[in-house]
């Protein structure tokens, strides 16, 4: 089994399909990738490969996937390659290479414009603590 671990970026928002019959939800997506280099009139060039990837675990999709990535976010992603075969409307075989997921890191940049979170243990009204106690108290013992 080829394994492959890829850091790129999604060329557009995750497509969610639930499964005909058992209603599991599955994602796929394509990742962008792109390899700088210099060539031997050392000139920079670059070259960007698309993969396109599906996952079928459905606690991934649902819980990281769907509410967190969107076109444009930063990927890493582990999984295996396997071949895709299917026959066009022409009656044309055609091939192609996927990648399955089977670990996923979202990596989005924060919103410079969103406010912070209140911190755990902290009442949103900055005021007295949640659950009578203050974490920053000393230890009485």
């Amino acid at each position: 089994m080829q394994n492959l671990t890829l850091e790129g970026y999604l060329a557009a928002d995750p497509s969610i399909l639930s499964a005909q019959g058992s209603g599991k939800k599955r994602a796929s997506f394509r990742v962008l990738e792109t390899t700088r280099f210099r060539r031997a009139s050392d000139e920079p060039g670059e070259r960007t490969t698309g993969f396109n990837c599906v996952c079928f675990n459905e606690a991934t999709t649902e819980n990281y996937i769907q509410p967190y990535a969107r076109k444009g976010s930063r990927v890493v992603i582990q999984g295996h390659v396997e071949n895709d075969t299917w026959k066009g409307k022409d009656g044309v075989e055609h091939f192609d290479l996927r990648l399955i997921v089977s670990d996923i890191r979202v990596k989005n940049r924060r919103d410079q414009s969103q406010t912070p979170e209140p911190s755990p243990g902290v009442s949103e009204d900055g005021g007295e603590p949640v659950g009578g106690y203050d974490l920053n108290d000393d230890i009485p013992f």
